[in-house]
Formats: C-alpha cells, structure tokens, sequence
C-alpha cells in the first residue's frame, strides 16, 4: 500500500459515520497488540482551543528534546497535518505501512460483524506510527465530545486539559452545558492530574471538579488574576503570566485561556520530563495553525478562520474588530455547516460587512449558499451568492482594494478549500 492508497482506504471508511461507543475501538487495538499501551499520552478535550493546545504543548516537549507524536483533527491543507512527529507530518511510508495494518484487522473485524469508522481507524494508524517512531509521549487531541471518543481506550494520561467548553454537536453530545462537560469530563481517569483553561462556564466547571473529586484527581485551573496583556493584535498575544512574559503568534484574547493551560500543563509535565521555562516559551511561541485567524495578506489585508461554532466565530470578530475599524471596505467570503449555529454565529460580522458572499463548501453537511443567504441579507444590505469558494474569493479581490479588509470565515471544511488558493493568488499581488 502506498501513501494515496492509504489515505484513500481511510476515507472509504466514512460511510460507516459516527458511532460512539469504544467497543469497536477496543476490538481493532487487541488485534494489533494494543499499541497504545507502550505509550504515554497527554489528552487534550474541550469544545474550542483543542488545536492551539496540542499544538504547543507538542512544540514545548519537541524543544525539550523528546520524540514527541501529535494527533489532531481536522486537517486543514494536509491530510498528515493530523499525525505529526516532532512538529512535522510522519513519513508517508510509515502511515501506509501502519494503514496496511490497520486495513487486515478491519477485514477481520468486518467478517465478525463489527463495524470500523473512519476515525477509529486513523486513530488505531497515529498509535502505529508513534509506536513505530519510539514516541517518549504523545499529545492526543479527543475527536469529538470524549467519554465514548475513540482516543478515549487510553489508561490515565500524565495530563488530562479541558479546553474551552460551550454548546456544539448538541445532537451527539448534548444540550446542555452540564451535558456538554460530563462527556467531556468522561476523558478523566482515576488518580490523574487535570488541567481545565479559566473562564469556563460556572455550570461546566462545577461538573469537572465534581468528575476529579470522584476520580481522586488534582484540578489546576489558571488563575486569571495572574495574567497582565502587554499588548494584542491580529498577529498576536504577549503576556505575562505568574511573572514570565510570553508571546504567542496565534491572535485573539481567547488564546491567553489555551496558553495558560499550556504552561499549567507543563509544569506537572516536570515531574516525568526535563522541560525548562525556556522550552515553554520558545514552544508557545512556534504555535502556529492554519485557519486560526491567520493573516494570509498584510497588503490587500486578508484573513481566514475556520471558528465553525458560535464560541469561535465570536472569538474571531473579537479578534479582528479593531482591524475592521479602520478599513474602507470589509469583504467576508463564508460558508458553513447546516447543523451549526449559523444565525447566532455570523450575525454581528454579517452587520459589519459592506459585502458577503456566501459559498457551499464541499461537504454533504453544508448549508447551502442561497440558504445562507436568506440569514445574511437580514443583516447586509449586499449580499452575494456564489456556489463555489474558489470563485467567490476571485469575486471579492478583483473588486477589493489595498484599504479594504477580506475575512473568509465558517467551516475548517471552507478553509481547506480556499486557503492555498488565496495564497497563490495572493502572491499575485507581490
């Protein structure tokens, strides 16, 4: 099997769709000798920030000189964006060779009767490859909600963070903030250490404490009081916190949450690995992320993010209001999912958008443009449909100029599609 080949049978696997549950898990990983358990995990839940935190603790453990896997979801522009060694994708030969793997025991389980996901799949391929690599740890990223997420087969990690926790995949997960936090608290293991970022709602955080006080685990939530903003942009944060200055490049305020995390992460990690404060720092201050609010042109100004919730597409308008302030005329290319929160989600840029042209990514979730549409044109007089996102954003930069601002927002699914395109359309430009 070859790179393509594998990448193609992984998603062959997406007919079967999500089915929560660990059986299946469990069945796949004993017929491959349970790869997970010769190694060391830290598991990283949460609604938002999961990426920006797996990320830098990933690139903090790399500065510190150990053999670090990742395991992150969705990718944005590289299907191995989503399994990385020590910052960069792992070797194509060995994914293929763990997906070969993986493809035998699914053929087994199929003739049995079990049935094999796609991301229980890849997930069952990232423990081969960091097997394979002789990973010291692994930074595991949960894939959806937690108690029955396919990630969730490990033993007690050396670390368990909450992220940011808010209403999304209310179908699967909930429709409540309580019910939100339990099955993201099901990631919670007996006699762990957990971290959970500050600011959470005060009904979440009442059910993680109660989870770690009935698994015997200790809780550090960062104090916010301890953190001083020095100064904050679209092209980043920096900090103070606990009296050390850091910087992070990735924007928005919402950022200083998943970084203070991060160090209150690292300061249990310790204990097991010789990380320093200079580690932390620099590997905060390497995160990088396709989609977060990155500024893919200074000159015209362009920005993309894939926030696919409300929490995010918040956390994004906050980040870029002031940039907004300032331009002669704001562009927004968007294009989300139908079960999200749409309405609630884009209003207030919807408001302050001279022009939005809606898409339809390429997904069978999408919510369609001319759907979308019927929601914008509520809030902006000039609103365009344009079915394709290639075409939409050549709509919006034939007509924009260097005082104007395009913001291309929505779904991760959206940013995949548009974001190397924007690139090499932009370097046009320069």
């Amino acid at each position: 099997m070859i790179y393509t080949e594998a990448v193609e049978y992984i998603h062959s696997l997406l007919k079967f769709g999500i089915r929560p549950g660990l059986s299946g898990m469990d069945a796949l990983l004993r017929f491959l000798d349970n790869p997970e358990k010769d190694l060391k995990f830290i598991h990283v839940a949460g609604t938002n920030g999961k990426g920006s935190v797996s990320t830098a603790i990933s690139n903090v453990l790399t500065d510190a000189g150990y053999k670090t896997g990742l395991y992150t979801s969705p990718y944005v522009s590289e299907f191995l964006e989503r399994v990385q060694f020590c910052g960069e994708p792992v070797s194509k030969n060995i994914f293929a060779e763990s997906v070969e793997k993986v493809k035998t025991a699914v053929s087994f389980l199929s003739e049995k009767g079990t049935v094999i996901t796609e991301f229980e799949a890849l997930t069952a391929a990232a423990f081969l490859c960091f097997k394979a690599l002789s990973c010291d740890v692994v930074v595991l990223e949960v894939g959806l909600g937690g108690r029955l997420d396919a990630t969730n087969v490990i033993k007690t990690p050396l670390v368990n963070v909450i992220t940011s926790l808010s209403l999304d995949h209310t179908a699967i997960l909930g429709e409540t903030i309580e019910e939100i936090a339990f099955e993201k608290c099901g990631t919670i293991k007996e006699k762990g250490n957990v971290i959970c970022s500050f600011g959470q709602p005060e009904k979440a955080l009442e059910v993680i404490k109660e989870t770690c006080e009935n698994k015997n685990c200790i809780l550090t939530v960062p104090n916010e009081k301890d953190v001083e903003i020095l100064k904050t942009d679209i092209f980043g944060t920096e900090f103070i916190y606990k009296n050390e200055k850091y910087n992070v490049l990735l924007p928005g305020i919402h950022q200083v949450k998943n970084m203070t995390a991060v160090i209150e992460a690292c300061e249990i990690l310790k204990d097991a690995f010789n990380i320093k404060i200079e580690n932390v720092k620099e590997g905060i201050s390497k995160t990088k992320l396709p989609a977060r609010v990155e500024v893919i042109s200074k000159n015209p100004l362009v920005i993309l993010d894939g926030g696919h919730n409300e929490d995010g597409a918040k956390a994004f308008f906050e980040a870029v209001k002031p940039v907004l302030e300032n331009k002669e005329k704001i562009y927004v290319v968007a294009g989300m999912m139908a079960d999200k929160a749409v309405e609630s989600s884009l209003s207030a840029l919807m408001k302050k958008s001279d022009c939005f042209v809606c898409v339809t990514p390429d997904n069978p979730r999408a919510m369609t443009a001319t759907e979308l549409s019927g929601i914008a044109s509520k809030y902006c007089n000039d609103t365009v449909i344009i079915d394709s996102p290639i075409s939409a954003v050549d709509y919006v930069l034939e007509r924009s100029t260097s005082d104007d601002v395009l913001c291309a927002v929505g779904s991760l699914y959206l940013a995949g599609e548009i974001r190397k395109h924007l690139i090499e359309k932009l370097s046009e430009f320069h």
